[in-house]
């Protein structure tokens, strides 16, 4: 990110001194000053927090630094995310993050009906929806085949909430990529099809490794399904 070159510069910080206060090498911090950097959450919070901004500030301060001003229309909030207009029809979110540490708690303060979030990141969108958007952390190289729609470990993703039940009865739902937040665990798979007698969603991993199988999940273990639009490597 350019904006990220203009703060370190600003208080005079060199490349070595920011990479050693977020971890990270100094080929690293090269790489997240590209134009076309691809910089992953937790260090791009990190980064965030060394110059005092929120990670929605950093991608304002961004966008205005490279002439794409931000239009009059103020941010607003719904589900539980805040949108951010930019020009050309695009909306900076800043959703609720569920990293893999934080899975366990998620899902139940989810039973609970009472949710909280104490992390938040961003994407830029296209489009808004109706539905509510979460960021989950990937765990594992299940989704990991290298190919152009793979998601390996550690990647994020950007879910849009539907209804799990749309998926037994609509077939345009299937062969794409989800996240499930089940009643133990939050996977990610591609949902290729629904046994009706069973009532199971079958679930396929793009990994063809031995270790990787895939397998059927009874629905009434699902508690919440995203349909993954956008991703993070």
């Amino acid at each position: 990110m350019y904006i990220i070159k203009q703060l370190r510069r600003k208080n005079d910080i060199s490349q070595s001194q920011l990479g050693e206060e977020i971890g990270v090498s100094l080929r690293t911090i090269q790489l997240y000053e590209r134009k076309d950097a691809n910089i992953p959450i937790k260090n791009l919070t990190k980064i965030a927090e060394y110059f005092g901004l929120t990670i929605a500030e950093l991608y304002m301060h961004e966008v205005n630094d490279m002439g794409e001003a931000y239009t009059k229309r103020q941010p607003f909030t719904k589900h539980g995310s805040v949108f951010y207009p930019l020009e050309h029809g695009k909306y900076l979110v800043m959703a609720p993050l569920i990293l893999v540490e934080w899975q366990k708690e998620y899902i139940e303060n989810l039973r609970k009906d009472n949710f909280s979030n104490p992390f938040q990141g961003g994407f830029i969108i296209d489009f808004l929806t109706e539905e509510p958007h979460r960021i989950f952390e990937v765990s594992g190289d299940s989704m990991n085949d290298s190919s152009a729609g793979s998601i390996p470990n550690k990647a994020y993703v950007l879910g849009l909430e539907i209804k799990k039940e749309s998926l037994t009865r609509n077939e345009t739902l299937w062969r794409q990529s989800y996240i499930l937040v089940c009643a133990d665990r939050i996977i990610c798979k591609r949902l290729t099809g629904y046994n009706k007698e069973k009532r199971t969603l079958v679930c396929h991993n793009l990994n063809t490794s031995p270790e990787f199988q895939d397998f059927e999940l009874s629905l009434e273990d699902v508690l919440q399904v995203f349909r993954i639009v956008k991703k993070q490597l």
